[in-house]
C-alpha cells in the first residue's frame, strides 16, 4: 500500500509540472526572433503579406488570447497543422517520435550493457591496472562532444570500413535497427561513462557495509551476495542518475540525428526552429516533456521498489 500511495502522490505532483511546462513552452517559442510568415516568404516578404499570414495563424492576437487558445487545443489533443509541411502536428509526432524513442532506447540498453559489468569489474579490482584502463577509456569518451564522437565513428565505420550505412533510416524492422546501431552507440558512450563512474563508486561504498559482511559470515555464495545485496543497493543512486540523464540523452539525440541524417523528432525540431514553425515546436516540446516526466515517475517507482523507505 505505501508504494501505491507513493505513486498517487507522484502523479498529483506531475500536474503543476505539466502546467509549468505549457507556460514555459509557449513563452520561449514566442521569444524566438522573427515570425513564421517572414520565414515562409523569405527576404522579399512584404509587410502586407506578413500581416495577412500572421492573422490567418492567429499570431496577431494578444499573447494571453493565444495562450488560452493554445492550452485549449493541447487538452483536446489538437496541436494544429505544421506551417511549413502543411501536415497535422500530431501526425508528424507519431511519425517521427518512434524513431527518436527507438534510438534513445537502443542507446540506453547499450549504455547499461557497457556500464554495469565494467563498473563491477572496476570496483572489484579498484586501483589495479584494469580499473585504471576502464576509467581512462570512459573518461576519453566523456570528454569529447557527442557530435565529434559521431563524426569519428561515421568516418571510420561507415565511410572507410563501410560496416554501417552513412545515414538515413531503413524500411524493414531489421534495417531500421541496423541504421540506428551506430548513432545509438554514439549516444551510449558518454552515457555509459557517467553510469559506470557512479555505479563503481556506489559498489565500492556498499561492498564493505556491515550487512554485506554479515551475509559473507552466513556463508552465502559470492555471486548471490553481489546480486542480492551489493547490486540492489548500489543501483539506487545509479537509477536516479539514469532518469536524470534521459533529458540529456534526448538533447544529444537531436545532434546525433542531425549528424547521421536520422529522420527523428530531433531533426524535425531543428528544421522547425529554422522555419519558425510554432505548432510543431510546441507539439514536440510538450511531447518530449511529458516523456521525460514519465521517465522520472518510473525512476521514482523503481527506486521505491528497491528501497521501500523511499515510499514512506
Amino acid at each position: 500500500m505505501p508504494l501505491y500511495s507513493f505513486i498517487a502522490r507522484r502523479l498529483l505532483q506531475m500536474i503543476p509540472t505539466l502546467v509549468f511546462i505549457l507556460i514555459v513552452t509557449f513563452v520561449l517559442i514566442r521569444l524566438l526572433p522573427g515570425d513564421p510568415a517572414s520565414a515562409m516568404l523569405g527576404d522579399r516578404a512584404r509587410d502586407a503579406d506578413v500581416a495577412r499570414i500572421n492573422a490567418s495563424l492567429g499570431i496577431d492576437q494578444p499573447l494571453i488570447v493565444q495562450f488560452f487558445y493554445f492550452v485549449e487545443r493541447v487538452f483536446t489533443g489538437d496541436f494544429g497543422n505544421s506551417i511549413s509541411l502543411k501536415t497535422p502536428v500530431i501526425t508528424l509526432i507519431f511519425q517521427r517520435l518512434p524513431v527518436t524513442l527507438t534510438l534513445i532506447g537502443m542507446a540506453a540498453v547499450i549504455a547499461l550493457l557497457l556500464a554495469v559489468p565494467l563498473a563491477f569489474l572496476a570496483a572489484l579490482r579498484r586501483e589495479k591496472a584494469i580499473d585504471t584502463v576502464i576509467r581512462g577509456t570512459f573518461q576519453v569518451g566523456l570528454s569529447m562532444p557527442v557530435f565529434y564522437i559521431g563524426i569519428l565513428l561515421l568516418t571510420l565505420f561507415a565511410a572507410n570500413l563501410k560496416w554501417f550505412p552513412v545515414g538515413g533510416y531503413g524500411d524493414t524492422l531489421g534495417s531500421k535497427f541496423y541504421h540506428l546501431l551506430l548513432p545509438a552507440f554514439t549516444l551510449a558512450l558518454s552515457f555509459a561513462a557517467v553510469l559506470m563512474r557512479n555505479l563503481r563508486a556506489a559498489i565500492i561504498g556498499v561492498i564493505n557495509a556491515e550487512y554485506v559482511d554479515f551475509a559473507r559470515s552466513k556463508g552465502l555464495r559470492a555471486r548471490l551476495i553481489l546480486i542480492r545485496h551489493v547490486l540492489r543497493n548500489a543501483l539506487i543512486s545509479t537509477i536516479t542518475l539514469f532518469g536524470l540523464q534521459i533529458g540529456s540523452l534526448l538533447g544529444g539525440g537531436v545532434i546525433t540525428e542531425t549528424v547521421f541524417a536520422v529522420p527523428g523528432a530531433g531533426r524535425l525540431m531543428i528544421d522547425s526552429i529554422y522555419g519558425r514553425d510554432y505548432p510543431v515546436l510546441q507539439g514536440l516540446t510538450i511531447a518530449l516533456a511529458i516523456l521525460v516526466s514519465l521517465t522520472f515517475l518510473i525512476t521514482d517507482i523503481v527506486q521505491a521498489w528497491l528501497d521501500p523507505r523511499i515510499a514512506r
